[in-house]
């Protein structure tokens, strides 16, 4: 039969759409022609295809004109993970393989010019799109890729080392043996969930001495799930403190997991050694608004998106583009990134925490006891303007880092371990999730008014301070909603003055235009 069909993947986000690889021999001048909104990726396919089929000890059909057609033909395709349906398809085509038997099974790999199999991106990304698809069919990846799509329960996964494993598994009832490598015995086989029970240890926040008031914001933004920003001189604590908050975050879920490992897949970002750890993403600040947010063509995830479910640190918070922190604004309120292109559009997920850190001023010292700040008013005026009113009234959590003096450095005991404070943020956002069944910071609307459940005097303290501080709407609710999580913190069932005045102190007036 010249003609053969071979089922594959593209990536487009999280989504990974269908794609049927069309495969046709016909006699005329012999060409490879490649067909279907191919990349430059996928088109150099072409020469690996035909490298690996030769240096396999196969037959490239050298006389005939070859068009492979990857359709739908409307659907951008990227990245090398076509080449082994490819080369499937020219094999079924020429009767070398049984192209009835490659029914049922869908392929992604990129092939060497010996005929070994190499891992791709986003394999946990096609898994997981065919398990929420309730699509039943058998996948076959290279190593490394195999054992990442098996994470999926009830994943269908078989792993694939070299060409000749394929060709063996799929050749004709009554053809002769296919060539064998001669270099070890068979690389098929079916790959088993491979679920990492006991994730790596986070840094332990006993570790950081003193700052007892900056640990106390890190436990109430990991119990409620809130952003926090840090500022304060340099040296002080606040990079130390924001990397081991992601040790203070409830155990992940499976979903969660899948979902966090889905997104670093796409990214290439992800390892078996990190399933079910929270990520934490510290970008630099000379990150621009494409590599925070993510897009390109076709579009990838961006720092928000690879720590989702996670933890985003943006240290020296100013020295950030405007573009990419005033980017920032959408995804702090959805949880989510729509990226859209003429042609298409991809929405990645972004339900992250963000830690922020910075000086407070050009020096770092306005307000040390340890050094004089050099900087004149305007200066600091101006330096603590470049983060936007909307930016800061979106961060819930505003923490001044005091410098600690050396001798409590070295006298000062090792506070309580990551360990403790976790449990008592798993409680205090179980209690949460029993009550409403999301985060306190998650919150919107009605929601706020039925789950706050704030005593009369509470109400009246709030209403008098916010009127004098000048608080907007949205201020409003988020300090009420850090109330709450102090609240369930506390065990306490309803939010009263003593949790409202804390939440309040969070809230640090900056210089913003």
């Amino acid at each position: 039969m010249s003609l053969s069909l071979v089922q594959s993947r593209a990536l487009l986000g999280l989504e990974a759409a269908a794609v049927t690889v069309e495969v046709h021999l016909a006699n005329g001048l012999p060409s490879f022609t490649l067909v279907g909104l191919a990349d430059v990726e996928v088109k150099e396919a072409r020469e690996r295809v035909r490298s690996a089929i030769q240096n396999s000890g196969l037959e490239f059909p050298h006389n005939k004109r070859i068009t492979v057609n990857l359709a739908p033909a409307d659907l951008p395709k990227d990245s090398g993970r076509f080449d082994l349906p490819i080369a499937l398809g020219i094999l079924a085509a020429s009767g070398q393989i049984d192209a009835a038997q490659l029914a049922g099974h869908e392929f992604a790999g990129e092939l060497s010019l010996s005929g070994e199999l190499r891992p791709v991106r986003g394999a946990l990304a096609m898994s997981l799109a065919l398990h929420a698809g309730g699509v039943v069919t058998r996948l076959v990846l290279p190593p490394g890729s195999a054992e990442e799509a098996a994470l999926v329960p009830d994943a269908q996964v078989f792993s694939a080392r070299h060409l000749l494993d394929l060709v063996q598994h799929f050749r004709p009832a009554d053809s002769e043996a296919a060539p064998q490598d001669p270099t070890a015995e068979s690389g098929w086989s079916r790959v088993a969930n491979t679920v990492q029970t006991q994730p790596l240890p986070y840094p332990d926040l006993a570790d950081v001495k003193g700052q007892l008031g900056a640990k106390r914001a890190l436990e109430i933004a990991a119990a409620g799930g809130h952003s926090l920003i840090f500022m304060g001189p340099p040296g002080s604590g606040k990079s130390m403190l924001a990397h081991r908050f992601a040790g203070l975050l409830p155990d992940m879920t499976t979903t969660e997991a899948l979902q966090s490992a889905a997104v670093a897949s796409l990214g290439g970002r992800f390892t078996l050694e990190r399933w079910a750890q929270r990520p934490t993403c510290s970008p630099h600040h000379t990150a621009s608004a494409v590599a925070l947010v993510g897009g390109g063509s076709p579009p990838r995830p961006g720092e928000i998106s690879l720590a989702h479910h996670g933890v985003l640190f943006l240290d020296e918070l100013p020295e950030f583009p405007r573009a990419a922190l005033e980017a920032l604004r959408e995804p702090l309120e959805t949880g989510s990134i729509t990226i859209s292109r003429a042609a298409r559009r991809a929405e990645f997920p972004a339900r992250f925490q963000l830690i922020g850190a910075m000086n407070p001023c050009p020096c770092g010292y306005l307000g040390s006891t340890q050094k004089a700040c050099r900087c004149t008013p305007d200066q600091v005026a101006r330096y603590q303007s470049k983060l936007s009113g909307p930016l800061i009234d979106r961060i819930d959590l505003h923490v001044e880092v005091p410098a600690v003096v050396p001798a409590d450095l070295m006298q000062t005991q090792a506070g309580e371990s990551s360990a403790a404070v976790r449990a008592r943020c798993s409680a205090a956002r179980e209690r949460a999730m029993a009550r409403q069944g999301k985060p306190n910071q998650a919150l919107q609307g009605q929601e706020i008014d039925q789950h706050l459940l704030l005593d009369d005097a509470a109400v009246k303290f709030l209403n008098v301070a916010a009127a004098r501080l000048g608080w907007s709407a949205r201020s409003t609710h988020r300090a009420l909603k850090v109330a709450r999580t102090i609240a369930d913190l506390a065990g306490a069932h309803s939010t009263q003055v003593t949790h409202v005045a804390e939440a309040m102190q969070y809230r640090r007036s900056l210089k913003t235009s």
